[in-house]
């Protein structure tokens, strides 16, 4: 088989095993609250094929651009392999607190709560292309203060890419301008 086909069926092995992968997220109910459904990616995480497949499906679904954007905390875990896999570095956007030298800081809302994201100082360089990752979209608040970070910083948001887009939450209304990938819609 040419290299060209073989790549093909690397692609398509690869998408069916991230639709597996996807079917492994777990819903738990009363978490982190009552009435709160949480999508925990554990189980994909824990699996080194799904986590595979989850990290390829990422990547191929971001943007062009110079640096990744990865949210606390299972951002993070996502951002870095993917990063890595793009050839470009990795900003880690974190919970308020966490940062020795903080450039920015923004509060958001969560539909549970309210909360405080950082980035640190000299983290993104002005004019650079900036992909947002996350696991799950909700309302939007998260996904939306990290954009507003990388913009403060100088960067250019390039896209946000998620793992798993919760649309009945209407996130998506809180990222208007900016390109949004989900892997799948709830």
């Amino acid at each position: 088989m040419a290299a060209a086909q073989q790549a093909v069926v690397k692609q398509v092995t690869l998408a069916g095993d991230l639709e597996a992968a996807l079917d492994l997220i777990r819903d738990v109910p009363d978490f982190p609250e009552p009435g709160v459904l949480f999508r925990d990616l554990t189980p994909v995480l824990s699996d080194a094929k799904a986590l595979g497949a989850l990290v390829y499906g990422v990547a191929a679904a971001c943007p062009a651009a110079d640096v990744v954007a990865g949210i606390e905390a299972r951002g993070f875990l996502l951002a870095a392999p993917v990063a890595y896999g793009c050839g470009v570095g990795m900003v880690p956007v974190r919970k308020a607190g966490k940062l020795p030298a903080v450039a920015a800081k923004v509060s958001y809302a969560l539909e549970y709560g309210t909360a405080e994201l950082e980035i640190a100082v000299g983290a993104i360089q002005p004019g650079q292309r900036v992909a947002v990752i996350d696991d799950v979209l909700a309302t939007g608040g998260t996904a939306a203060a990290a954009c507003e970070l990388v913009e403060q910083a100088g960067g250019v948001v390039a896209g946000v890419v998620v793992v798993l887009e919760i649309a009945a939450l209407n996130g998506r209304a809180e990222l208007e301008g900016y390109q949004v990938t989900a892997l799948r819609t709830v």
